[in-house]
Order: structure tokens, then sequence, then C-alpha cells
């Protein structure tokens, strides 16, 4: 069994020179999300789908 996290760089990324993107790892898949910076690959926070997207909902909302 294959125990490495894939992780996934954000579509909203810079693209540009160095580590600037947000990363997602979902493992065990699809319940636990895993979150990390590029810049800081072993900080990693870890929560699941719902309490995300309440956080990305009041993002996008400005009701933070």
């Amino acid at each position: 069994m294959d125990h490495t996290m894939r992780w996934q760089k954000s579509s909203f990324s810079d693209g540009g020179e160095g580590n600037t993107c947000v990363e997602l790892a979902a493992y065990p898949p699809p319940t636990t999300l895993h979150l990390r910076e590029s810049d800081t690959p072993a900080t990693v926070l870890t929560t699941t789908r719902t309490p995300l997207a309440h956080l990305l909902r009041a993002i996008r909302t400005d009701s933070l």
C-alpha cells in the first residue's frame, strides 16, 4: 500500500520563481485534507472537508 501523500498545487499559484503556492493532499482519501505552503513544506495544516469549505466560503464572501 502506498502511504505517500500526493500534493497538488493550487491553480491560483503564482507560477513565478520560488515556492509561492498552497498545496493540498487528501490522505487517507477523501476524509482528511492536508494543506501546506510550498515554501514551508514541513508545516502542515490538517482538517476535513466541511471546515475547509466553510473557510473558503467565508474568504470568498469576505465574511471573516
